[in-house]
């Protein structure tokens, strides 16, 4: 799993998605998971959630996770939940090895409850996805332009500051604060110290989660953040650029020197925090994140995937553009060529800092809208090329009976989920080649239709 528990809740539902986005955000600002203990072992509440309070969030179904995973089934779940005070207890030993103190631990630990409505949102599986035009159209919008426009002058010392120290371009920066949390506005409310213990001991990412708890009562511990700011997604990425709490001690910064890291509240610290990141994660200083291309008449789309990455000037030699017409900067970088839509909407060429993005979050649609808006906050233009606005996305359903078509002709050997990723995408385009079809591995109702044989 990546330092992100997901960033948009949307982008793990994408088409293009390269895996399953981490948090929940995976939300928009999405981003949410998770008496005294000492006293001896205590009895746990009881699974099922209590009634829903009026305008209070919806209580846990109460139903087996989608996932089909043995820790996820409503029994396994009920089952967990009453041992969950005594499953808190028993991480103090691991705790205490982290120089977190007793009276901390007992005092952060106070009051937690099993959130179990994170087990419905751990495995959703929502019924249709957004087409990746869509998406970006929600996340590169003018309102969202215009504030961060003004966040990059209201913060321009501390941009510099960061930009300086890190290499790191400020647009970049700005715009994961903006798309993370509509600059500040779309945080997630949930307690991260109750959702990271719930899913520590809940579910089937326990292990992972465990580690993300404790590190959470690490930071509390050092006092870099006050409980109340510790308010995030359900899988407990908190603050304006959603910070897991392990990658939070990877790469927070005390950017004014005040003795705290404090990624929610101080502008320079968020800033320069976000930028470690990224510069940590391997980004290249004044390059881009990649380019939006034209592709020839009857391109070979089987060199469309990510393992196949090939130099500028190797690209351009199989007839590739730029779609604003200039020249590519430096012939030499190495990209691999993402087609989200096929042959009926625009290329990309990406580089390094595209990866680097993809770090931050591993679906491939997030990673473009960063980058987009980073070009556009730096005045740059919308894409040239249009999408394919009048193809319906398909349902999940209709995904999931896609893998099963491609599993029974022998092009997928994966198990059939209904969420796409390279796996998919790569059968799809076996499939199209051998029909003669352009391999371009965009699953329309078209393709569907062929799979089924009318």
């Amino acid at each position: 799993m990546n330092n992100r528990a997901a960033a948009i809740i949307i982008a793990a539902a994408l088409l293009c998605s390269s895996g399953q986005s981490q948090a929940q955000s995976p939300g928009n600002g999405v981003s949410n998971f998770f008496g005294n203990i000492f006293s001896g072992p205590k009895s746990g509440p009881t699974a099922q959630a209590a009634p829903n309070p009026e305008g209070g969030p919806p209580p846990w179904s109460g139903e087996d996770g989608a996932s089909g995973h043995p820790l996820m089934t409503a029994a396994a779940i009920r089952q967990a939940a009453a041992n969950f005070q005594n499953c808190v207890a028993s991480m103090w030993p691991d705790a205490a090895r982290r120089n977190i103190t007793q009276q901390n631990f007992e005092r952060f630990t106070a009051g937690l409850e099993p959130d179990l409505r994170i087990m419905d949102l751990m495995d959703s599986q929502p019924e249709f996805t957004k087409a990746i035009w869509d998406y970006l159209d929600i996340l590169v919008n003018d309102n969202r332009l215009a504030k961060g426009r003004e966040i990059l002058a209201t913060y321009k010392p501390q941009f510099d500051a960061a930009e300086k120290a890190s290499g790191v371009d400020r647009y970049a920066i700005a715009s994961i604060w903006g798309i993370e949390s509509n600059y500040s506005t779309q945080m997630g409310d949930r307690n991260v110290v109750n959702s990271t213990a719930t899913l520590a001991c809940i579910g089937r990412r326990q292990a992972y989660f465990k580690d993300e708890f404790l590190t959470a009562l690490e930071i509390l511990n050092r006092g870099d953040l006050r409980p109340e700011q510790m308010r995030g997604s359900w899988a407990g990425a908190f603050g304006p650029t959603q910070f897991m709490p392990t990658a939070f001690k990877r790469y927070a910064v005390d950017a004014d020197g005040d003795g705290r890291r404090d990624v929610v509240d101080n502008a320079a610290d968020l800033i320069a925090s976000t930028a470690n990141n990224l510069k940590k994660d391997g980004w290249q200083t004044g390059r881009s994140w990649g380019y939006e291309v034209v592709l020839p008449e009857g391109f070979n789309f089987m060199l469309a995937d990510k393992s196949k990455a090939m130099t500028i000037a190797q690209w351009q030699s199989q007839g590739l553009k730029r779609a604003d017409g200039k020249p590519f900067p430096d012939s030499t970088e190495k990209a691999y060529l993402l087609a989200p839509a096929g042959t009926q909407g625009p290329g990309f060429l990406m580089l390094q800092n595209f990866r680097v993005i993809m770090k931050y979050n591993p679906a491939e649609a997030y990673a473009l809208a960063i980058g987009h808006f980073a070009d556009r906050l730096r005045g740059g233009p919308a894409f040239v090329q249009p999408w394919p606005r009048q193809e319906r996305v398909l349902s999940r359903a209709e995904r999931l009976e896609l893998q099963q078509l491609l599993a029974q002709r022998g092009f997928y050997r994966g198990t059939p989920d209904g969420q796409f990723g390279g796996q998919t995408r790569e059968a799809l385009r076996n499939f199209q080649a051998s029909i003669g079809a352009p391999a371009d591995g965009f699953a329309s109702s078209d393709v569907l239709e062929r799979l089924r044989g009318r």
